[in-house]
């Protein structure tokens, strides 16, 4: 590796040769403030909060490439009071309403503002006038708290290719916007909630059901059921304080009951579900020939993006609904026969890592009889929320365990939180099915870790070869589609999700501020949670969890069946492109 040498305040250090000034100080322990950076996503030095000085003139570190004997001050009464100055100016457009935010406590704004000790706005004048966009049943805009860093745009349009925000008009008319300026439920915006977590204030926020759910719980006539996504357990821990990747499964039902509600369901029973449905309709298409490859259907971000980018692709998609979906179904369905309440007297909440979850419960597409599937979503940020204004000392709470018959997931059912996931859960079940043999040992690894595309060719006893692709972030699942279009590549099963490293990394999980991001291996640290909790599972398959087997011959009968078919399955429409 090619290093130079460059002095920084006074300092003689060596770096990779193409570094950037930003970086070359952080690796030095210098914290040079920024907003607009966001590693891989955002280089613009539009904020200038991280101005340096380079002989007479002062240069935004972020896109500064250091150069072989170059001499940096990152400390200086000039650097200082420019950068002041800048958030300064930021301060005096942006609403203020700091207590209210939902990213109070939590905001880059507010820690920048801190860290360069500002106590007054002095800059006084006309501030922008926006409205909320309220129109998205899954994400809030707030303009008026917007501060133009463009790490939104860079998250919507380079990373995920969806390009439904960007910049628009000019000057102090700046503002992010949709095309034609319209509202964000009627843009090409799939939900996947990356512009929340790329946005450093409270501009972008989830459209919170937390008061929904209160008085849901209030209701002494309703019954309410919830249950957690896989990757919820591996980082709402985050939020009270535990280290990245602590795995708090225990902690989260012992608190969900104390919140209220009357039952608590493992959302990994749903992703059983899901294999039995969907390896089942794998096989028939891989009998029949048709449709093929067969796409994952579990993310509801990749679904909008294929039903608005490549409607002609939407019979390759899987008809099986989502897990959580699918378990709002069985509860409507079997379970309130069980224990004989009126289906319309259930209430079913499911707490997910997802924005785009939020989107998918409202879905008409996903109900039955006039009632949706779902009834609410909330985030994980959201349940952290219900949990501090319960009270709950959630660190010092002891393990509880969920309720059955819709609690036990296998650990096939774990990894579908990572990307990967569903894909290996489903060879664990395909394999066995097909072969009648036990595997000797349940890990795919071909299909773990964090690439963008990885494919591979597993191998069936019946002597079948199944080509897959996995794929996480949508710009990577463009890449695949177009080439597939191309005629450059070719499968027979592809998952994708919508969000760069699955759901562990999904729009509804607590937010890292871009330093902490760039230190720590966030999606790495919780993909190991996910896996270890697989590990530690008695039952590491689908088609071997009891409770699925006994769903299927006291109420289902068998996988892709009539009744499975009406209760689990669904269908998609193509959207407009604009």
């Amino acid at each position: 590796m090619d290093t130079i040498k460059i002095m920084i305040d006074g300092h003689e250090v060596e770096v990779a040769k193409g570094t950037t000034v930003l970086e070359a100080a952080r690796q030095q322990g210098v914290d040079i403030p920024s907003l607009c950076y966001l590693q891989s996503i955002n280089h613009s030095s539009s904020c200038r909060v991280c101005v340096v000085e380079v002989g007479p003139r002062l240069i935004a570190s972020c896109t500064l490439i250091a150069e072989e004997g170059m001499k940096i001050q990152t400390n200086t009464r000039k650097v200082r009071e420019a950068r002041k100055a800048s958030v300064e100016l930021l301060l005096s457009d942006h609403n203020q309403e700091c207590l209210s935010c939902s990213r109070s406590g939590g905001c880059e704004l507010q820690d920048v503002s801190r860290t360069l000790n500002i106590r007054k706005v002095t800059y006084t004048g006309e501030k922008s006038s926006q409205e909320k966009d309220l129109a998205s049943p899954a994400i809030v805009r707030d303009a008026s708290k917007c501060i133009l860093c463009g790490r939104c745009v860079g998250a919507c349009g380079t990373m995920q290719t969806v390009g439904a925000i960007g910049f628009a008009k000019r000057g102090f008319d700046t503002v992010i916007s949709t095309a034609f300026g319209r509202p964000l439920a009627e843009s090409t915006c799939v939900n996947c909630g990356q512009c929340i977590m790329a946005c450093p204030v409270g501009a972008l926020s989830e459209r919170e059901n937390i008061e929904e759910v209160w008085n849901e719980l209030a209701d002494p006539g309703k019954y309410v059921v919830v249950q957690t996504a896989p990757a919820v357990r591996v980082a709402l821990g985050e939020e009270f304080g535990l280290p990245v990747g602590t795995r708090v499964t225990g902690k989260m039902v012992a608190a969900l009951r104390r919140l209220g509600f009357d039952k608590v369901f493992d959302a990994n029973f749903g992703a059983d579900l899901t294999i039995m449905e969907e390896g089942t309709e794998l096989l028939s298409r891989l009998s029949s020939g048709e449709n093929l490859p067969l796409m994952t259907s579990c993310c509801p971000g990749w679904v909008k993006f294929i039903e608005h980018n490549f409607p002609d692709r939407l019979n390759n998609l899987s008809t099986c609904k989502s897990p959580h979906e699918m378990e709002g179904a069985i509860v409507k369905a079997f379970f309130a026969g069980k224990i004989g309440i009126d289906p319309k007297n259930i209430v079913v909440v499911s707490i997910m890592p997802c924005t785009a979850k939020k989107f998918e419960g409202a879905r008409e597409e996903l109900s039955r009889e006039g009632l949706q599937d779902v009834d609410w979503v909330l985030t994980t940020r959201e349940l952290a929320s219900m949990i501090k204004e319960a009270g709950i000392d959630f660190a010092n709470l002891k393990d509880e365990a969920f309720d059955n018959p819709i609690g036990q997931g296998s650990g096939a059912a774990v990894i579908f939180g990572a990307t990967g996931g569903v894909a290996e859960a489903a060879l664990r079940t395909v394999f066995e099915i097909t072969s009648g043999q036990e595997l000797a040992t349940v890990e795919y690894t071909a299909v773990r870790g964090m690439d963008g595309i990885k494919e591979n060719v597993i191998e069936l006893p019946n002597g079948r070869k199944i080509r897959t692709a996995v794929v996480h972030g949508l710009g990577n699942a463009r890449r695949l589609m177009e080439a597939m279009e191309l005629g450059e590549k070719s499968y027979e099963f592809i998952e994708v999700m919508a969000c760069p490293g699955g759901c562990i990394a999904g729009g509804g999980q607590p937010i890292l501020n871009a330093g902490a991001s760039s230190r720590i291996d966030i999606k790495a640290e919780r993909a190991k949670a996910i896996y270890t909790e697989d590990e530690a599972q008695t039952v590491r398959k689908s088609h071997n969890n009891p409770f699925i087997k006994a769903l299927y011959e006291e109420f289902l009968g068998e996988p892709n069946g009539h009744l499975a078919h009406e209760l689990l399955h669904t269908h998609y429409m193509a959207r407009s492109k604009v």
